[in-house]
């Protein structure tokens, strides 16, 4: 169905496209990757309109037939796009030991991320793919069905968002706040319940927002919906970080551990059978991050002694 693709040839934006002076894949590869998404999107959306199975494959752990029926389309298409990488997906358990094959590239791929409230009729979802290369985040593309909308870019190649029926246009990135009043901090339920309360208390006035993906809440803090991102409890996987992380720092924002350090991607980072980041992660602006994490760094200390 779809060949291999590793050469700058044209598919309707020619190889010297502006789009893809720096991009790390050929026009072709890009636009081919931008289809495959939007078509699991969309069968995402009818799959959902008629029902589905829910199963729990850990604790508090969740899949979908529809998670399993795109895992297995979107690791085929990827697999004979780029037969020369490696290429992870969410629910291939068996493709997890591609991470440990040395190859210099991986795909890491989430069907469909934010699949707990997918379960429960929410719209907050995403079909994600990142581009991990020599254990650093190259690019990333994210997919929201419901906004019918494709985000994607990369370092040193920029940040764009397309419909299906336009060209791709730049992505906004919203400027720093410097102020700590008011902020507005993307988080998970389960980290508001556990440290929330402790949060609050050393960033009076803080607000805080929920949404089910992983990618989408990055993209809130890069739009400027946001300030910042805090994800603590330590079950994240790399088919959920690596594209949301590339577009976080092209956007130019920080991708930091509460002790200040970069999220990496080693196998010295990682859960290697799961492939689990043993880091907490916080993004946003650098000068923001800087000013708040002392903070948070307090506020979990706090509970810690309680």
């Amino acid at each position: 169905m779809y060949g291999s693709l590793d050469s700058h040839d044209s598919l309707g934006i020619a190889p010297f496209h502006p789009l893809f002076l720096m991009s790390p894949i050929s026009s072709d590869a890009d636009q081919a990757i931008r289809y495959i998404m939007r078509q699991c999107g969309l069968k995402a959306e009818q799959m959902a309109s008629v029902g589905f199975e829910v199963m729990e494959k850990g604790h508090q752990d969740y899949v979908t037939t529809i998670d399993t029926t795109l895992d297995a389309e979107l690791f085929a298409a990827f697999s004979q796009l780029f037969p020369q990488d490696g290429v992870i997906t969410e629910e291939n358990a068996r493709s997890r030991q591609q991470f440990h094959a040395r190859y210099s590239r991986l795909w890491c791929i989430d069907p469909l991320d934010g699949t707990e409230e997918f379960i429960h009729g929410k719209r907050n979802y995403a079909v994600m793919v990142g581009l991990l290369e020599n254990y650093g985040p190259r690019a990333g593309w994210i997919y929201a069905p419901s906004r019918d909308q494709l985000y994607f870019g990369g370092v040193d190649w920029g940040l764009f968002q397309t419909t299906d029926t336009g060209e791709p246009l730049p992505l906004p990135v919203a400027p720093p706040r410097a102020e700590l009043t008011s902020l507005r901090m993307m988080i998970g339920h389960r980290d508001q319940h556990h440290f929330g309360a402790a949060i609050a208390a050393q960033l009076p006035g803080i607000q805080f927002q929920f949404m089910g993906s992983f990618g989408l809440k990055v993209l809130e803090v890069i739009m400027g919906h946001a300030d910042l991102y805090l994800y603590l409890n330590r079950r994240v996987k790399v088919w959920d970080t690596v594209g949301p992380l590339a577009l976080a720092q092209t956007a130019g924002l920080t991708c930091c551990s509460l002790e200040g350090e970069p999220i990496r991607f080693t196998p010295q980072a990682l859960e290697l059978t799961s492939l689990t980041h043993k880091q907490a992660i916080l993004i946003g602006h650098p000068q923001l991050v800087d000013a708040v994490r002392p903070h948070l760094v307090a506020a979990i200390h706090t509970l810690s002694l309680n």
